[in-house]
């Protein structure tokens, strides 16, 4: 298979091109646009120097559309939950009104391109369509954009519908700090009530090759009040891959046209190759396939992921399932945990798309779930399921490597129940509905097996609408390690690590090394704090083991890192031999360290610079008893730096003084730059 470029090479290979684009002798004449502005790469809305070594090896080239030529408004950059320019990467988008556009110059040659953009929802929900405008070049096309995977109302599990009352009319409400049910009876919010996950993206291939500093112009249409264009990634796509000797779908009756039903088809390849000791292959095409398909014992290759397209409608079930699922739709299974699992089952090179629109826990309508061992899931992009990949184990020996997995109405990819010795990496996740990567070591059942020695490393997080870019909960010697998260925005941090949700406790060391997050930590609606771009909480059991080495902590919301214990097991639970090493902080809104919970962590050569308020908030478990804090910071040396309230390891802080301010004022923190030691 001819492999994309990476990012490295393609930043490099801009750099050439715009190379060219110095200023010309005097004796020449500037040509046509000429003063048009440089086109200006990131990577989740940054200087990609600025995270350079982390985060996802990807073949496409971002560009946020507020750096790009406009005669429409740039909006931003708030980041409170339920807003348009809170969901945007970066927090900042363009709108436009019907007819106003949006250009991008290219960086690099490029055939193909992905819009992140926003319209409207249908007044009584359920999304509306509208077609955008792309001129490349000369040559002018449309994509087909749609909110009807967009849009989530009211409370969890959420709603398409904007008129909607409270879900939960018992459960206690931010807006009139109160439980409506029993404080105020009848209280009702204005509707739509927190209206999220306002973003979707849909990818075009271009009628041909563009090269650096042809333009690409996005044209919004009259048929909606308004678009919002986020971003675009562009990308030379290399031939489809051809594999001769494999057992072709289309041998047994495959429709790549995507009208007939394909299930029965790929099944048949999947048992031929496997009589046969062959692969299966998918030739470019769009396949409907509106169910599980199991795998086993085999491998399917697609032409890559921009050519060959597994889709499938969700489908309600005429009773529910053994499960609970209530509807089924595409996806590939392993066999239940049960029965041992799949054994060697490799899936690469094409994408899965799904049609989830609303979030039903119970539902199996994820892309790939079931367990695998010895199995590997590579290059696939994943679209509007509900959970990209979804491994309930025990299950061991599994790689996760290279896919995108955008628009989910829940997780990207949850490591569940027994998962060891697994990694995921390189992957890029944005948009997902619940916690982008997380591994969830829960005690389902019983269950001794926890999650225990996988790896997170090198994947990029972007834009989660709920909860967090990367979640540990429990499990023993697991490790997150080179990645980048972006843009958290509802209840949720970059990082974080729980017990909580039922999981088996830590144990062993829970390492997080040479991450870097940017503006990471949200407000929590319930307890009204900002949470950290690390955040670690003691919910239903002591936290301990947990080594922090080498992150960069850039423009965090609130704090850098939140260390915290649910208000009613306070007394019972600490967070306690935590370590932070070699780390830099840049900007915060409030604290480099806010401590809510008993226990104790130490630091050295942690540095910082633009705090917003005290350097330490420590409150440890609010006994405010006359030994101090019960959260004791010890400092190993080389803590340096600080902001407006001075060094923010200042000598009368330590070891356990209290300076709990519980709701410090907010001082917005200064974008990521080139780092100066302080």
């Amino acid at each position: 298979m001819t492999r994309p470029r990476t990012l490295a090479a393609a930043v490099a290979a801009a750099s050439v091109a715009l190379g060219a684009l110095v200023a010309p002798p005097a004796a020449m004449a500037a040509p046509p646009g000429w003063n048009t502005p440089a086109p200006i790469v990131t990577r989740a809305g940054l200087d990609p120097a600025l995270v350079a070594g982390r985060g996802a090896d990807v073949a496409f080239l971002e560009q946020e559309a507020e750096n790009a030529v406009t005669n429409g408004t740039v909006i931003g950059s708030g980041r409170e939950a339920y807003t348009i320019e809170a969901e945007a990467s970066g927090r900042k988008a363009v709108r436009l009104a019907p007819g106003q556009y949006v250009e991008f110059t290219l960086p690099a040659a490029a055939n193909a391109i992905t819009v992140r953009y926003s319209i409207p929802d249908a007044p009584g929900g359920g999304g509306l369509t509208a077609p955008l405008a792309v001129k490349a070049g000369s040559q002018t096309t449309s994509l087909t954009m749609t909110s009807e995977y967009a849009y989530l109302y009211n409370q969890y599990p959420f709603t398409n519908d904007p008129d909607a009352g409270l879900l939960h009319p018992d459960w206690w409400l931010a807006e009139c700090a109160c439980v409506p049910q029993f404080d105020q009876p009848g209280f009702e919010p204005a509707k739509p009530f927190r209206t999220m996950k306002f973003y979707d993206e849909e990818r075009l291939l271009l009628p041909k090759t563009y090269k650096a500093g042809d333009k690409v112009r996005l044209t919004a249409p009259h048929q909606v009040a308004w678009t919002v264009i986020d971003l675009i990634d562009t990308e030379l796509v290399g031939r489809p891959y051809v594999k001769i000797k494999a057992s072709n779908v289309l041998a047994f009756g495959a429709d790549p046209t995507g009208r007939k039903d394909s299930a029965p088809a790929i099944e048949k390849a999947i048992a031929f190759a496997k009589r046969a000791g062959l692969t299966v292959y998918l030739p470019p095409g769009t396949y409907r396939v509106d169910r599980h398909i199991e795998v086993d014992d085999i491998t399917i290759e697609g032409a890559g992921h921009w050519y060959t397209k597994v889709k499938g409608s969700e489908v309600a079930l005429a009773a529910p399932a053994a499960d609970g699922s209530t509807h089924t739709g595409v996806g590939f299974y392993g066999k239940d945990a049960a029965a041992g699992g799949s054994h060697d089952v490799h899936l690469r090179g094409f994408a899965i798309e799904g049609d989830v629109r609303e979030r039903i826990d119970t539902d199996q309508v994820n892309a790939i779930g079931g367990a695998f061992h010895d199995s590997s899931f590579e290059d696939l992009h994943i679209q509007h399921s509900k959970v990209g990949l979804w491994f309930d184990g025990p299950m061991s020996n599994v790689v996760v490597s290279g896919n995108i997995i955008v628009d989910q109405i829940a997780d990207a990819l949850n490591f569940h129940i027994g998962v060891t010795d697994s990694v995921a990496r390189h992957n890029f996740v944005r948009n997902s509905g619940d916690d982008a990567l997380a591994m969830w070591a829960e005690s389902k059942g019983g269950t001794t097996s926890t999650n225990a020695r996988n790896v997170f490393e090198h994947n990029t997080v972007q834009t989660p609408t709920l909860a967090n870019g990367i979640a540990i909960y429990g499990g023993t010697d697991n490790v997150v390690s080179g990645n980048l998260v972006a843009d958290t925005i509802r209840e949720g941090s970059a990082l974080h690590a729980g017990s909580r949700f039922g999981a088996h406790p830590f144990s062993g060391t829970l390492t997080f090394q040479d991450n870097t997050t940017v503006r990471a930590g949200t407000r929590e609606l319930n307890w009204n704090i900002g949470l950290g771009s690390l955040w670690v909480y003691a919910l239903e059991g002591s936290i301990s083991g947990i080594r922090v080495s080498g992150d960069h902590y850039l423009d965090s919301t609130y704090n850098a890192i939140l260390l915290v214990s649910e208000w009613g097991v306070k007394d019972l639970y600490s967070i306690d031999g935590v370590s932070f090493a070699d780390v830099r902080v840049d900007s915060t809104g409030t604290s480099v360290l806010s401590a809510r919970a008993k226990g104790g962590a130490s630091f050295e050569d942690v540095d910082a610079r633009g705090v917003g308020a005290v350097g330490i908030n420590n409150c440890g478990s609010f006994g405010f008893t006359p030994a101090g804090s019960e959260f004791s910071v010890t400092d190993l040396g080389g803590n340096d730096g600080g902001g407006t309230a001075g060094p923010w390891m200042a000598a009368w802080q330590l070891p356990n003084t209290i300076t709990c301010d519980d709701r410090p004022p907010v001082v917005p923190p200064a974008a990521p730059s080139p780092w100066v030691q302080p």
